[in-house]
């Protein structure tokens, strides 16, 4: 089961985006800098949008699904129990899992963005997948449920899982990263091995590479192994 990007083009005026990628199975981090063309190329794989050259090919994977960045683009359900029912799921446990306990009859526009957030990640989360594209799966979230919804991601993510953000602050362990830059995709490998070409990394794993250590993995916690580990 793999996901690729044949030689694929993505054009808009005078900005375009190169992609020639195997995406297998594992939690896969794509970053890069604003406008750099994240949600473009996951618009792209989930079929949302064309390409202007070149194929995306989905082999052995069936069912697959987008969540941008925007939970309103996804909400449909006038009242939370029924945007959490459109879904095919209970209200109460979803609500549940989203800290929106008791909330089942407010409308679902009266939630904060990250009140909305939570839902709808608490929602997608919950279905049975063969790929998961999240196009800023952390956006709106304050620290805690940052950690959770990486926590969940671990927990609940389907055989292909591809994350698209700018995160800075807070990331999942991760299986391989990718970077957007120049124009191009740029594959960086599997992790660790990938953590010290990581052009835009975070600043508390530049921080620990200085140091001349390379983590186990991309979370705040391993960085901070690392270091325990560089002591000992």
């Amino acid at each position: 089961m793999h996901l690729a990007l044949e030689e694929v083009i993505l054009s808009r005026k005078n900005w375009s985006l190169s992609a020639h990628a195997t995406f297998c199975e594992g939690i896969h981090l794509i970053t890069g800098r604003v406008g750099s063309g994240k949600s473009t190329l996951a618009q792209a794989i989930a079929g949302l949008t064309e390409p202007s050259s070149g194929k995306i090919v989905l082999h052995g994977i069936h069912r697959h699904t987008l969540s941008m960045q925007f939970p309103e683009y996804h909400t449909t359900g006038h009242l939370v129990r029924d945007e959490i029912r459109s879904w095919g799921l209970e209200p109460g446990k979803i609500c549940m899992e989203a800290g929106l306990m008791g909330r089942e009859y407010e409308r679902s526009f009266a939630l904060s963005r990250g009140e909305l957030k939570r839902l709808h990640m608490s929602c997608i989360l919950a279905g049975t997948r063969d790929l998961l594209i999240l196009d800023e799966p952390f956006s709106t979230l304050d620290p805690e449920w940052k950690h959770r919804m990486c926590r969940k991601i671990l927990s609940h993510h389907p055989p292909v899982t591809l994350i698209f953000t700018h995160e800075q602050a807070v990331l999942p362990r991760v299986d391989y990263l990718w970077e957007l830059r120049e124009g191009s995709l740029h594959a960086l490998g599997p992790v660790p091995e990938a953590i010290p070409s990581w052009q835009g990394a975070p600043r508390y794993i530049e921080e620990v590479l200085k140091c001349g250590v390379v983590p186990d993995n991309i979370t705040i916690e391993d960085t901070e192994e690392a270091l325990c580990r560089m002591h000992d």
